[in-house]
């Protein structure tokens, strides 16, 4: 059986975050991934925005981790010429009640070292985006997009030059524990067993399920897994729009917002559509409940602008009546493990923190 010093499941963003961070301080990565590429599931089925860090609980990894992400990405995309815009975002509350809300968003913001958002009135807002409806708006200037996809193969790139392996087609089958290391059988068309020090399930959507594939990895430590569908509708019209329009957040997501890829092109959602399967098609008929929700912010969208576009699933371990979850990132403290980690629930912002999760994985290997 051949013998590796790190497996990591899963080629997603943050796999390949932690493949480079890994392979870069000398260490042997072999990266395993069931699908054909790099980023086939939740990493290019997202928003592709670089989040500033607003709306999660105070101390949370969420917070700590997008905070210091967002300052790591913009940083790393500016020297390596990913393309990338530091656009800004309006969050618009268009009713009198959500105006309250704002203050309140904005003390999050504070309590997570985001100290750069300004209320505006809906004049001053206007100013910005002249096609904006709302009573007040919060600035967030830190907020911005990314080519999601010219990151992955980016971080895919520096990994392997630092020696990393890949594996596609390459499902994780199952595992074992053993006295001082860990054994792997691995399917596809050339299937293969490897014995690691490390094993780092960074599988996404499929996170609990290779958990459970691992033989000796207490089951009780392993979450449920839910999934919250976000579907997307494309604008077959120019939008008037510069910045990422948000309404204040909903149970289970963000809202229904607009936000624009790098040629300026306007997208919509995601909304949340609890699933019991994985399924990215999008239902046409989900666009009449798109219209209203859109048109409370920009009243001017035509009808029939909506095109069906794309869905995303969030790899959720919270059932839909809890709002709020958090990055659940386990070493081997937390469930006696030796040399495992595993990463539950990495939804958004996971692009966003994608290389401080990858650092925060390699300091669970001196633990």
């Amino acid at each position: 059986m051949d013998q590796v010093e790190c497996v990591i499941v899963g080629a997603g963003v943050v796999g390949l975050a932690i493949a480079r961070r890994l392979a870069q301080a000398g260490r042997e990565v072999v990266i395993v991934e069931a699908a054909e590429g790099i980023g086939t599931g939740t990493s290019s089925r997202n928003s592709e925005v670089i989040h500033a860090g607003i709306y999660y609980p105070a101390g949370s990894a969420m917070a700590r981790m997008c905070v210091t992400g967002k300052q790591a990405l913009y940083a790393y995309c500016a020297d390596r010429g990913i393309p990338y815009r530091n656009c800004g975002k309006l969050i618009v509350a268009t009713r009198p009640e959500e105006a309250e809300k704002l203050q309140s968003i904005k003390a999050r913001a504070a309590a997570n070292a985001v100290h750069d958002l300004q209320v505006l009135s809906a004049d001053a807002a206007r100013e910005l985006e002249p096609a904006l409806h709302c009573e007040a708006a919060l600035l967030s200037p830190s907020t911005g997009i990314v080519d999601s996809h010219a990151l992955m193969l980016s971080l895919q790139g520096e990994a392997e030059a630092a020696g990393a392996a890949f594996a596609f087609y390459a499902p994780l089958l199952q595992a074992r524990v053993a006295a001082s290391h860990l054994e792997i059988d691995v399917g596809g068309d050339a299937p293969m067993s490897l014995r690691c020090k490390w094993l780092i399930n960074a599988a996404g959507l499929g996170a609990t399920t290779v958990a459970r594939q691992i033989d000796g990895m207490p089951i009780d430590r392993v979450p449920p897994a839910y999934l919250a569908k976000g579907n997307y509708f494309s604008c077959g019209v120019r939008s008037p729009f510069s910045r990422l329009i948000y309404p204040v957040p909903e149970p289970g997501g963000l809202g229904v917002h607009l936000t624009l890829d790098l040629a300026g092109q306007a997208r919509f959602g995601p909304d949340v559509e609890w699933i019991d399967r994985i399924d990215y098609t999008v239902d046409p008929a989900r666009a009449e409940r798109f219209y209203p929700a859109i048109r409370r912010y920009w009243p001017g969208l035509p009808d029939g602008a909506l095109i069906p576009a794309y869905a995303g699933i969030r790899p959720k371990i919270v059932p839909p009546a809890v709002a709020t979850q958090d990055f659940t990132i386990q070493g081997p403290k937390d469930h006696g493990v030796a040399g495992l980690i595993n990463l539950f629930g990495i939804e958004s912002p996971g692009l966003t923190s994608c290389l401080a999760i990858a650092d925060h994985v390699a300091t669970l290997f001196n633990d």
